[in-house]
């Protein structure tokens, strides 16, 4: 008997639920417009809360979640806060490493690639000269960002090259991070 017939899941995805999600979308192409949203609160100094819950995707609004996500964000004293919890440059280190590790294991199902093992170290370089608006030349943000993957998978070093490399290029958070992406701050 063919292994592939019994395959109801690869690297922790349901493969039958993929295929309709994707059949359902080359249907109906406004099912995959998505609006997600975050909501922001300062407690003091460098703290402030963020709550994430609902969001609006596959054609209405999501309430499959029964709680808020909160997310503290802090500074680390040498940047005046108290260590209250990761300052928000380290979330996006998050995002971007959460991001591109699905989107390299969704793929990988998606091509037949099971995935033995996979982590990622992140690392970003910043110049404060920026944001505190003291050099006119210094980068505000990142100037580089570095991921490194380690990932053992049952495909060849072209196939998972390739795999990650198509990650990079379809990863949501990498590409916001890659390209300039309109943000307007306004008051309410």
């Amino acid at each position: 008997m063919n292994a592939q017939v019994n395959i109801k899941t690869r690297n922790g995805l349901d493969l039958i639920q993929m295929g309709q999600t994707i059949e359902a979308l080359k249907n109906d192409p406004g099912l995959a417009q998505f609006e997600f949203r975050a909501s922001n609160e300062w407690v003091d100094g460098g703290e402030n809360r963020s709550t994430i819950r609902g969001f609006y995707g596959a054609g209405a609004e999501d309430e499959s979640r029964d709680k808020d996500f909160v997310f503290t964000n802090g500074e680390p004293p040498v940047l005046l806060g108290n260590n209250e919890g990761a300052n928000p440059v380290e979330f996006l280190l998050h995002a971007l490493a959460g991001c591109v590790t699905t989107t390299t294991v969704l793929h990988a199902a998606a091509r037949g690639i099971t995935i033995r093992k996979l982590s990622t170290r992140l690392s970003g370089n910043i110049n404060l000269e920026g944001l505190l608006a003291l050099n006119d030349e210094a980068v505000v943000g990142y100037e580089s960002i570095r991921i490194l993957m380690d990932i053992e998978a049952d495909c060849s070093d072209e196939e998972l090259d390739d795999l990650l490399s198509f990650a990079r290029d379809h990863s949501p958070v990498c590409n916001t991070v890659c390209r300039p992406v309109p943000v307007t701050l306004e008051r309410v």
